[in-house]
C-alpha cells in the first residue's frame, strides 16, 4: 500500500523511520519519567525505563542505517550491510540489561508494596504513549515491507514491546486505584521484564545469523535452485552459498555447462541467469563459476542437502 505523503526512495524512507524513530522515543521517554516520579508506579517506572533503552536503541539504528547505505570502498569490497546487524546485537544488549534492572526492582516490590499517587494522570500519559506508539509502528511497517531493513525491523520490534508494556502499564494504574491491587503492579513490571528478556534473545539470534553467514531459508535457496535449473544450457548447479547483509542478499554457485561451448556462450548463459536472479532478488550480489559438465569436483559442498550436492 502506497502512502503519498511518504518518500518513495527506499534510503529516505529508512532515514525517515530512524529520525522518527528516536523522536518518539524522547518523548516517550520525557512523559513516562515525569509521570513515574508523580505516581511511583514501578510498572510507570519500568516503562520509562524500557523507552529509554529504545532512545540509546533507535539512535544506534540511527547510525547503522546512514553506515549500511555506504557504498563499497577499497577496505569494505562487500558494502556495510553488517553495520545493521550490529545494531541489532547492541539493541539485544540494551533491552537485556533493562530487563534485568526491571526483574531485580519488581521482586522487591512484590516483597514490600507500595501506594500508586496520582494515577489518573498516569493514566493519560499511557494513553497519549499508546497513540504515539501506535503511530510509529505503521511507518515502521510500512518501512520495512519497502527496503527489508533489519534495522528497522528490530527496532519495530522494540516498539511492539513498548506498546505491549504501556497498555500492561495503562491496567496497572487503573487498578491501583483499588484497594487491594497494590501487587498488580510489581507483577506486570516482572511480566514486562521477561517479554523484554525474551525479545533480547530473538533480536540477538537474528543478527548472529547475518554476523555469522547464515545460510537463506530453504524457501528462498530453492527458488535459487528452481530459476538456475530452468535453463536448458545448464547441466548442473553445486556449492550453492547464500548470505545476508543488510538490504543485501549474496549469492554464489557452480553451473555445469556443455564442456563443448565457447566461453563467449559460457558468459552469455550465467550473464541470463544473473538477470532471472536478480529480478527474483532485487540488488543480490551474484556470483556464478561456470565448469565444464562431467569433471568430478572433490571438494565438499558447503551445502548438503538429502545427500544429494545442491
Amino acid at each position: 500500500m502506497k502512502h503519498a505523503w511518504l518518500p518513495e526512495d527506499p534510503a529516505t524512507l529508512q532515514r525517515l523511520a530512524a529520525t522518527a524513530s528516536v523522536t518518539v522515543a524522547v518523548c516517550l521517554v520525557a512523559l513516562k519519567l515525569l509521570a513515574s516520579i508523580l505516581t511511583g508506579s514501578l510498572a510507570l517506572l519500568s516503562s520509562t525505563i524500557d523507552s529509554l533503552t529504545d532512545i540509546l536503541a533507535s539512535s544506534v539504528t540511527y547510525l547503522s542505517v546512514r553506515v549500511s547505505q555506504q557504498p563499497p570502498d577499497r577496505s569494505h569490497r562487500f558494502g556495510h550491510g553488517k553495520a545493521e546487524a550490529l545494531s541489532a546485537l547492541a539493541q539485544a544488549a540494551l533491552v537485556l540489561g533493562a530487563a534485568l534492572f526491571i526483574l531485580v526492582e519488581g521482586v522487591q516490590r512484590l516483597l514490600t508494596p507500595q501506594p500508586i499517587r496520582a494515577s489518573g494522570f498516569g493514566m493519560l500519559v499511557m494513553v497519549v504513549a499508546i497513540l504515539l506508539t501506535i503511530a510509529l509502528l505503521a511507518l515502521q511497517r510500512h518501512v520495512v515491507a519497502r527496503t527489508g531493513s533489519q534495522a528497522i525491523a528490530a527496532d519495530a520490534v522494540h516498539y511492539r514491546a513498548d506498546f505491549l508494556t504501556s497498555f500492561a502499564t495503562l491496567l496497572s494504574l487503573t487498578t491501583a486505584r483499588f484497594e487491594g491491587w497494590l501487587w498488580l503492579d510489581p507483577v506486570v513490571a516482572v511480566l514486562i521484564a521477561l517479554y523484554l528478556a525474551w525479545h533480547a534473545g530473538r533480536i540477538g539470534q537474528g543478527a548472529i545469523d547475518v554476523l555469522m553467514d547464515r545460510e537463506l531459508p530453504p524457501p528462498a535457496r530453492r527458488r535459487i535452485l528452481e530459476i538456475v535449473r530452468a535453463n536448458r544450457e545448464v547441466r548442473g548447479v553445486h556449492d550453492l552459498r547464500t548470505r545476508q547483509a543488510g538490504q543485501t542478499v549474496f549469492i554464489e554457485m557452480h553451473v555445469e555447462l556443455d564442456p563443448e561451448i565457447t566461453v563467449r556462450a559460457a558468459h552469455d548463459v550465467a550473464d541470463a541467469l544473473e538477470k532471472r536472479l536478480e529480478q527474483a532478488f532485487p540488488g543480490a550480489e551474484i556470483l556464478i563459476h561456470q565448469e565444464p559438465a562431467g569433471i568430478e569436483d572433490h571438494r565438499l559442498d558447503h551445502v548438503i542437502d538429502g545427500g544429494r550436492r545442491r
